[in-house]
């Protein structure tokens, strides 16, 4: 179904951020967040998912019958967590309830918790198996025999009359997966925490891909997930947001993280042999005390938490300004909440720096 909507009057049609960042205590925030971030005039918020009180399908419909205009998006959602007609028909009664407002968002998952929960781990071959799955669906096609995580589906069909156009997000890490979001998605994701040249490379790679599938680079938006982490807010709070954040990183996919920035792998080894970390039970930022996280900082170097928008309102927006010299179309406000933004907002618009 096609929505004859206006693009977003959002005044920050470039900038986005996450709706219940880190470890909410209650999916109840989400409501005045999304409502504060259309009337600040941000483009889209987005819904990562954690299987506690985050659950995707749920936070997304809450933020589309309390807003009227910010897009919606998910980064990330699963695919082999649900049955896919479930993932389709949850898209479609999204991408109907907002008129168009929304994104289904894909991501690979950490492996050892997917094996952990007995969820079929994902490759890249199977995301782009289930994009073009999900696209087929959403035109009203009948499938057959659909192969996917060893499980066959006899027939998958929503409805003949669909003609749904509905983007599909991908947050990508490796250039396997980066490629495939310039090959087969609207919006592709970085991750948190990557560097300059990180970056710039990651983005090459989404374009050159769309390219060489024939289809034009510009219509793939690229989306750098920026950390922005003013010092308006509370130190301790500043502590759980970087140091927190990337220590939780480095818990769950460390390896990966420091071998794409061509970090030294010896600091991550000192880093994951600390009594403290080796021992930490669940994910740092959730549940460390501000001692903790003051001791976890003194085993990250510098440099890991540098690519980061911090100090002033007005440097936040400098390093903001800088991802788009980079290549990135537009940038996730990563980690902060809109009245956190706020000041930050201010300075952005006055193009004052």
């Amino acid at each position: 179904m096609q929505f004859d909507i206006q693009p977003t009057a959002a005044k920050f049609e470039e900038l986005g951020f996450y709706t219940l960042a880190g470890a909410p205590t209650s999916p109840r925030e989400l409501l005045g967040e999304v409502r504060h971030a259309e009337a600040l005039g941000l483009g889209t918020a987005f819904i990562s998912e954690r299987f506690n009180i985050k659950e995707a399908a749920t936070l997304s419909g809450a933020a589309g019958a309390v807003t009227e205009q910010i897009r919606i998006a998910t980064a990330a959602t699963n695919h082999t967590s649900r049955h896919p007609i479930i993932t389709a028909s949850y898209a479609t009664t999204m991408h109907r309830l907002t008129n168009g407002r929304f994104s289904l968002g894909l991501g690979r998952g950490i492996d050892p918790l997917m094996g952990a929960y007995g969820i079929p781990k994902i490759s890249t071959a199977s995301m782009e198996s289930f994009a073009k799955l999900m696209r087929r669906l959403w035109a009203g096609e009948a499938v057959f025999d659909y192969v996917d995580a060893q499980r066959v589906y006899p027939v998958l069909h929503l409805d003949a009359s669909f003609n749904e156009e509905i983007p599909l997000t991908l947050v990508a890490f490796g250039p396997d997966t980066l490629a495939l979001g310039g090959r087969c998605f609207d919006d592709v994701v970085l991750h948190t925490f990557f560097t300059d040249e990180t970056t710039a490379a990651a983005v090459r790679i989404v374009k050159d891909a769309a390219e060489q599938a024939g289809r034009d680079p510009a219509t793939v938006r690229v989306w750098s997930c920026f950390a922005v982490v003013g010092d308006h807010i509370d130190e301790q709070l500043r502590l759980r947001k970087t140091v927190g954040r990337l220590a939780t990183y480095l818990q769950g996919y460390g390896d990966l993280l420091v071998r794409t920035n061509n970090w030294d792998t010896n600091a991550l080894a000192r880093f994951r042999a600390d009594e403290m970390v080796s021992s930490f039970p669940g994910a740092i930022d959730g549940k460390a005390t501000p001692e903790q996280l003051t001791h976890i900082a003194t085993l990250i170097p510098n440099e890991w938490l540098a690519p980061a928008a911090t100090g002033s309102p007005q440097q936040c927006v400098t390093a903001i300004r800088n991802q788009f010299d980079l290549g990135c179309d537009r940038v996730i406000l990563h980690g902060a909440t809109p009245s956190e933004l706020q000041p930050i907002l201010s300075k952005y618009e006055t193009r004052d720096t």
